[in-house]
């Protein structure tokens, strides 16, 4: 077909194939984004899951290397001249004094979290004034009809 040939039949359908059309290629526009969208999710979830995987061996190949290192500084220490258990007594004073120093920066950050100030005063703003909002009264007219309520 033509370029006119085209154009004349499309002048040819009525408003209500022009709403169809326009209708089911919005539908078919849709549908297409939401499968894009799927497919882009599904690749970011195959992702995340992957370095979620990593990332929890590294913790666990980390959380085992920590007694070998742990022996491996006492032995080391031991090998300076210093006897073993006084060796093994100052890597864990080490492992105290780290932990400790933790947790006095964990304790300052904890000291420095604030409630949410802004949205305490907007929602006691809030209550304040629907506790002041009374209903409107309802107009009572001439022709009110009355409902009559059946007894059971």
């Amino acid at each position: 077909m033509s370029a006119t040939d085209q154009g004349a039949q499309g002048a040819e359908r009525t408003l209500g194939q022009l709403v169809a059309s326009a209708t089911a290629e919005m539908s078919a526009l849709v549908h297409d984004e939401i499968a894009l969208a799927k497919a882009e999710l599904r690749e970011d979830a195959k992702r995340v899951g992957i370095g979620g995987a990593a990332f929890g061996i590294a913790g666990t190949l980390a959380l085992f290397s920590l007694p070998v290192l742990s022996f491996a500084a006492a032995y080391g220490i031991h090998n300076l001249g210093l006897g073993l258990a006084w060796s093994f007594l100052i890597v864990g004073v080490a492992f105290l004094l780290i932990a400790g120093l933790l947790a006095l920066i964990a304790v300052a950050k904890f000291k420095k979290v604030k409630p949410p100030e802004k949205t305490i005063a907007s929602v006691k703003q809030t209550a304040a004034v629907i506790q002041t909002v009374k209903p409107h009264p309802r107009p009572v007219s001439d022709q009110a009809v009355g409902v009559a309520r059946s007894s059971s």
